[in-house]
């Protein structure tokens, strides 16, 4: 079973946390989560956090310097990777789009 959805996290801002995940028998089997800025000249992506290689896995954008090679991070499972994924981009998306900016 697939699922897919958009949560605004900053309304004044423009801070959209986009959620995709694909789940077998009760379990996330993949996800991608990005974490985007609606400007003026369009959707920049700030963060995403991956199960594609089926480890947990976070890219780094930066406004100039674009997509960093992805860091593992979480090492447990694909769901709980995911789920601590969310709670820190909710948690700290202010930091991250300031990282985003300042690269």
């Amino acid at each position: 079973m697939s699922g897919r959805y958009e949560k605004v996290l900053d309304w004044g801002l423009g801070v959209v946390l986009f959620v995709d995940y694909t789940t077998l028998r009760g379990g996330v089997v993949d996800y991608s989560l990005a974490l985007l800025l609606k400007e003026i000249d369009g959707v920049k992506t700030i963060r995403v956090y991956d199960g594609a290689h089926g480890f947990n896995e976070m890219h780094r954008y930066g406004r100039t310097i674009g997509r960093q090679q992805g860091v593992r991070v979480h090492h447990g499972t694909l769901g709980e990777g995911m789920n601590a994924a969310i709670a820190t981009i909710e948690a700290s998306y202010v930091a991250m789009i300031e990282g985003w900016r300042g690269a």
